[in-house]
């Protein structure tokens, strides 16, 4: 049978974080951006046939948006 556990004798365990869970939350959102990106860059430079330089201009890619986003 089970021996019932005063609620006063029991003290809440305070758990570390361990090195995997900052990864986990930091690290592997940040590679995924990066990733993205990189995908972006990559598709629009060789699919796309275009200047390596208009990669890095914001109005580049503000178009992009508005042909993927149109009415």
């Amino acid at each position: 049978m089970k021996q019932e556990q005063r609620t006063e004798d029991h003290v809440p365990i305070k758990r570390k974080r361990s090195k995997w869970t900052v990864i986990q939350w930091v690290l592997i959102p940040l590679l995924l951006l990066l990733a993205l990106g990189g995908g972006l860059a990559a598709g629009y430079v060789i699919l796309g046939n275009k200047e390596w330089s208009d990669v890095f201009h914001w109005s580049t890619w503000k178009h992009v948006y508005d042909l993927v986003f149109a009415p």
